[in-house]
């Protein structure tokens, strides 16, 4: 697999990742991931970072499409995680939900950790809840785009960058992401053609280390594009 390289310098490698591809192992796997195809292409960034993230700065879900960001050097990942960590990177990603929101645009302020029931979950906690202890503050502001019959489209912007953020934090607001199985509800439809979770990472501004700012695009997917071309019908 050829990987769509929307920018490339000394010190940045910006991808358009497609869906279906986990970008690094956290267990062992035999599938190909991102970071195997990126090395690859791009041998030296084994010397960056540690196995098996290497020179990833950030992750998307499996199945989850868009901006990636990949630092080619260990001084560039550290200034470019830093960054993430400080919450000066714009992320703007496209995500349809279940049900309609009243709301034009709100947001969500909680606690996030690793579900105690299910492993491959994370779960909202609210401060003082039993559980809560340890657990790490995550932000998410969203904006209605478009709204259907049964979903709506949005515009959401993690301030923070917890595991499954997007995905717990629409989930608690009880409208989950449109294809997503793991923290779609009981009976929940979806729109036809959709094969995924319906989240696509389609815009990114970052600083870079010469102090310049870019800004990344990326196109909602084919397959995405058609299920709202339908949804429109």
């Amino acid at each position: 697999m050829k990987l769509n390289v929307l920018y490339e310098d000394e010190d940045l490698l910006v991808i358009d990742k497609p869906a279906g591809l986990i970008v690094f192992p956290e267990e062992p796997i035999v599938e190909k991931t991102l970071i195997d195809i990126l090395l690859e292409e791009f041998p030296s960034l084994k010397n960056v970072g540690h196995f098996p993230r290497y020179g990833i700065i950030h992750r998307l879900d499996k199945d989850t499409s868009g901006i990636l960001v990949v630092a080619k050097n260990d001084k560039a990942l550290n200034f470019f995680q830093k960054q993430f960590k400080e919450g000066e990177v714009v992320k703007k990603y496209s995500a349809l939900v279940a049900g309609q929101i009243k709301e034009d645009q709100g947001q969500v302020e909680t606690l996030i950790g690793r579900s105690p029931q299910d492993r491959r979950k994370q779960k909202v906690y609210l401060s003082h809840q039993p559980g809560s202890e340890g657990k790490r503050e995550a932000k998410t502001y969203y904006k209605v785009l478009e709204s259907f019959k049964d979903y709506a489209l949005l515009e959401v912007m993690p301030k923070t960058g917890r595991k499954h953020q997007i995905r717990a934090h629409l989930a608690y607001l009880h409208h989950p992401i449109a294809g997503d199985k793991l923290y779609g509800f009981k009976n929940q439809p979806t729109p036809p053609g959709l094969k995924r979770q319906f989240l696509h990472a389609r815009y990114l501004k970052i600083r870079l280390p010469n102090g310049e700012i870019k800004e990344f695009k990326s196109d909602l997917a084919e397959d995405l594009k058609k299920v709202l071309e339908n949804l429109k019908i």
